[in-house]
């Protein structure tokens, strides 16, 4: 069952040879690195492996768009993950490094073409985060890192028949797997 406001969870076609990179915030690592993995092991499963040269770890969240932007414009990259947890603390400091973050992503994206894909929780409590960042197999119930792998390959998809190319599952991205 889906829950409210999350995708549909529904078949989706392998994107044999699709190149995705990473951009790890080294900011709460072992949740970030969770996502990545859980990301990495979807992406294999949909026959878009991660090559370890396209994964890249930074200091936090609002490194995160630069890097991004700089494999984006790479020819031998078609989308880009973005992974990190900013906390709710005293101050508005969270709100701004998010914001920064997101804006970021989105101009990146649109500069160059390349999806960028959001993967920058903002939660509350470290509890929550646990629970969004991790497969339910380590504790956690959202296992963001599958999501947005599911979601950059979707996107490729849906890309791939806008755009006019060539290919089968350009036609048919939800066909069984």
């Amino acid at each position: 069952m889906s829950r409210q406001g999350s995708p549909i969870e529904r078949p989706l076609a392998p994107l044999p040879g699709a190149r995705v990179a990473m951009v790890v915030s080294e900011f709460h690592a072992e949740l970030t690195g969770a996502m990545q993995r859980s990301a990495a092991a979807e992406l294999a499963r949909l026959e878009a492996p991660i090559d370890e040269s396209l994964v890249a770890w930074v200091p936090g969240s609002f490194e995160l768009p630069l890097v991004a932007r700089a494999f984006a414009r790479r020819d031998d990259v078609d989308a880009v993950i973005c992974f990190g947890l900013v906390l709710r603390g005293e101050t508005s400091h969270d709100h701004w490094v998010a914001a920064g973050a997101q804006e970021g992503m989105i101009q990146a994206s649109l500069e160059t073409d390349t999806p960028i894909h959001f993967g920058v929780l903002t939660c509350n409590t470290l509890e929550q985060a646990r629970a969004r960042a991790l497969a339910p197999e380590e504790g956690g119930e959202q296992d963001k890192g599958r999501e947005l792998a599911r979601g950059a390959v979707a996107t490729l998809h849906a890309l791939r028949l806008a755009r006019g190319e060539s290919g089968a599952d350009a036609k048919t991205p939800t066909s069984a797997s």
